[in-house]
């Protein structure tokens, strides 16, 4: 182990811009999708429309901030510079446990479709176990290895996104042989929104965690001699990666599978593929979900070590998670995060309906909380650039400031929703009380220090005394 080495600045701009593809494309899309449609019905495409243009307005935002001011933490340490200490540490520490959460989440829903595919005769818990050391080894043996394994997990994604739109657009449009341009699904079943025009404003604080990921590249740009240029590329694209991946493919999916069709819906891009004709539609499906799991426990793992060595950075975590290998990768925090994620997985099997079903409510909010810190951090940093650095304004937050105060206010709407919904109470309740315990264990932390700084500071007075008496 090596304390004086640095994080190696081994990405490529190509693998920057996969991440920043990948990040956006996960199980969420391929499985989750279906759950968001059968509570908003074929209205679920104005839902994700909505989710899809708030996430591009905070990843200018974001954008903005990462080439004015380039940062080892990113958004934690914006929202350090903004608002204070107590927002830098509460950001870090909050995005922490919501990547810890989703890296036993992915290892659990990777082991159950590997289980159900492949592997029958093979214990649950050991299929979670070989996923979570696969996965941490690749990124324990440099960073160069995770970039390239998250580069062709991608890719995958990708291509079998593009696919699907390809063949399911061709479908709809009655370009297949046998078919006829077919649009009636969309109102059949009870009309565009059967379930009315507030579930589809609601569901938005469901589907928005789907979109989580995109935000990775600003942290991984660190690792990379091309940072500018690839946050700018990854930021100019995300519309199109978000209305294409996104918003493209829910609305094929309302098209071609009835939304009430439940049983369908429970994996919607098999349902829509077998409807088409195509044929081992599951085997392909499979692959591709498996690839996404993968690739979200890969870039979970990087992510949450990434977030632990800048918070060791800055004193709010031990300065042992800076220790770094001799490759530039920091084992400790790529170990601590891999050991709570499988402490969480362990917890899913003995205590499924309780310790699991908390931890998952308790993170379910927090990308929403980074999200709106990130624009608040925006709002206030912005002045603040065009005052001291002006030059570095290379990337601009479009109509600032009507722009970020419209996001900050829809963020706050889409939480304050939650707590209406019974599917979404919980996670709200529970997600604020653990944002409340970052909180108390910052002041906790700063309580320490000062004590710990007004002892330091007498005894130095009374060495003084005792020289002067002397």
């Amino acid at each position: 182990m090596n304390k004086e080495a640095k994080l190696q600045k081994s990405l490529k701009i190509r693998h920057l811009m996969m991440i920043a593809f990948g990040g956006s494309i996960g199980a969420g899309l391929f499985v989750g999708s279906g759950a968001i449609i059968q509570i908003t019905g074929p209205a679920a495409v104005f839902t994700a429309l909505m989710a899809g243009i708030l996430v591009i307005l905070v990843m200018r935002m974001l954008g903005e901030m990462v080439v004015a001011k380039p940062s080892l933490g990113s958004f934690s340490d914006y929202g350090r510079e903004a608002m204070g200490n107590w927002a830098g540490f509460t950001v870090g520490w909050l995005y922490w446990y919501f990547w810890v959460i989703v890296i036993a989440v992915e290892a659990i829903a990777g082991a159950a479709i590997l289980k159900s595919w492949i592997f029958p005769n093979i214990s649950l818990w050991l299929l979670n176990l070989l996923l979570l050391i696969a996965l941490t080894i690749t990124n324990i043996f440099s960073v160069k290895a995770f970039g390239e394994f998250e580069y062709w997990f991608s890719l995958i994604k990708i291509v079998a996104i593009l696919l699907f739109l390809g063949v399911g657009g061709a479908y709809v449009l009655g370009f297949l042989p046998g078919t006829t341009m077919d649009f009636s699904n969309l109102t059949a079943h009870g009309g565009f929104a059967p379930l009315g025009s507030a579930a589809v404003f609601i569901a938005v604080a469901t589907i928005i965690f789907s979109f989580v990921g995109s935000e990775i590249v600003t942290i991984a740009a660190s690792e990379s001699a091309e940072s500018e240029k690839a946050v700018v590329k990854a930021v100019n694209s995300v519309i199109v990666r978000i209305m294409t991946f996104y918003v493209g493919s829910v609305f094929l999916i309302v098209t071609i599978v009835p939304w009430n069709d439940s049983q369908a819906l429970t994996n919607p891009y098999v349902s829509a593929l077998q409807i088409i004709g195509i044929p081992y539609a599951d085997k392909i499906m499979n692959l591709v979900v498996v690839t996404a799991v993968l690739s979200c426990l890969n870039s979970g793992i990087y992510t949450a070590s990434r977030m632990l060595f800048a918070l060791g950075d800055k004193g709010d975590a031990p300065k042992w998670m800076m220790n770094v290998t001799k490759r530039g990768v920091p084992l400790n925090a790529i170990l601590t995060c891999t050991i709570f994620g499988f402490i969480s997985v362990i917890m899913a099997f003995i205590s499924p309906e309780t310790v699991f079903q908390f931890l998952l409510n308790s993170s379910g909010a927090i990308a929403l909380f980074v999200y709106l810190l990130i624009a608040v951090s925006q709002l206030i940093l912005r002045k603040k650039i065009e005052r001291e650095t002006p030059e570095r304004l290379k990337l601009r937050m479009w109509a600032y400031p009507y722009l970020t105060i419209a996001s900050i206010i829809a963020m706050v709407a889409i939480i304050v929703s939650m707590a209406f919904s019974a599917s979404t109470r919980s996670q709200l309740i529970l997600s604020l009380l653990s944002a409340m315990v970052v909180i108390l264990l910052y002041v906790i932390k700063t309580n320490i220090s000062r004590k710990r700084a007004a002892k330091n500071a007498l005894n130095e007075e009374l060495s003084e005394v005792d020289v002067k008496a002397k």
